[in-house]
């Protein structure tokens, strides 16, 4: 299905004319939508008064509590979508990987995926893994009403990171070596994360998630060619098991200028575009029918309020022959980002883009 067409077999929801919507579909706006990634989290401090004493990958599994935290951000800066609260590595631990997010480090897998054996530890994903989910997204579609919930996952090449390596990494050096020295087994742990992370994100779209991101964080770390080869199968493969729900379909990761052409074929209908390359020149690489989305530098926040405005129009100009545009950060919220700047960059964006 088009993303430009209405849900089949249903009438248009509730979120389907938001100005977010709207542009993810290439549709004239009201003014240009806004949203940050990492927006409901650290920087906030009632974020940080919820979740204190609660482990993370424990706060991602309390319908509630989730509800509270993707709420928060829409309340305090009006943006124009909210984003589920979770981890990419949410749906790995639902199906029983020994796994844990670190303070401070990240996600640290207890037994890295090496070898054939260990493939069989990646069983099917099913909605009752994650009921929380489920609820979770049924609290918040009441609350939020016409404004969008954004579903996500990490894209197949940055989960098999984080399991290939045991966690975070600068070189991804075993994740490498597997692509390059066993492109059999890398093809197959690929192609299983392509159908656990289809499994979660349907689990979000059929709860009420009005568009889906695809996070492949770590992938700017390959040449163009290696990402056709290696891993574009793998994120088509994910993005072609929920076209058929209509919504959009955001795909991001970081440092992929070299990469933004192929992050479209693979089927996204909105890109995600880091802070490295303005968007006037992003919209040339990703070539036509696509909507962008970014891309400010998120450290650009920390300055004044004139030099944001600034860099922000920067973008505007840069973003002001595109089809679809949705205003986002280049890369996640800062943790120690004043949340004001965020409040006064979503006014500024909304009062400078007004139709």
């Amino acid at each position: 299905m088009s993303v430009n067409e209405s849900p089949a077999g249903r009438q248009p929801t509730a979120t389907y004319d938001s100005p977010f919507m709207k542009a993810c579909r290439r549709e004239p706006v009201p003014h240009t939508p806004v949203w940050f990634m990492r927006q409901a989290g650290r920087s906030l401090p009632e974020y940080r008064k919820v979740r204190e004493g609660i482990p993370m990958l424990e706060s991602c599994m309390r319908p509630e509590l989730v509800a509270e935290i993707t709420l928060q951000p829409v309340r305090r800066h009006g943006v124009d979508a909210a984003i589920y609260f979770s981890d990419i590595v949410v749906p790995l631990k639902a199906i029983g990987l020994d796994l844990d997010i670190k303070p401070g480090v990240g996600p640290v897998v207890a037994e890295p995926i090496r070898t054939r054996a260990d493939l069989a530890r990646l069983r099917d994903l099913t909605p009752e893994d994650v009921s929380y989910v489920t609820e979770a997204i049924g609290l918040l579609t009441r609350e939020l009403g016409s404004t969008p919930l954004i579903g996500f996952a990490g894209a197949p090449f940055t989960l098999a990171s984080y399991l290939v390596e045991g966690g975070p990494s600068r070189t991804y050096e075993n994740a490498k070596a597997m692509m390059y020295g066993d492109p059999e087994l890398w093809a197959d742990l690929l192609d299983r994360l392509a159908d656990i992370t289809a499994a979660f994100l349907k689990v979000q779209i059929e709860a009420g998630a009005s568009a889906v991101q695809l996070f492949d964080s770590w992938v700017g770390a390959l040449a163009p060619a290696d990402y056709r080869r290696s891993v574009m199968p793998a994120s088509v493969k994910v993005f072609e098991a929920v076209a058929g729900y209509g919504v959009p379909r955001i795909h991001f990761g970081v440092g992929t200028g070299e990469l933004l052409r192929l992050m479209g074929e693979a089927g996204a209908d909105v890109v995600g575009v880091d802070w490295r390359v303005p968007l006037d020149e992003a919209t040339r690489r990703v070539g036509p029918g696509k909507a962008l989305q970014g891309n400010l530098d998120p450290t650009v926040l920390f300055s004044s309020t004139e030099a944001v405005e600034a860099k922000t129009r920067e973008v505007l100009d840069a973003a002001a022959g595109l089809e679809g545009h949705v205003f986002n950060l280049g890369h996640g919220v800062m943790p120690s980002t004043d949340p004001d700047a965020l409040s006064r960059l979503v006014e500024y964006v909304h009062t400078r883009t007004a139709r």
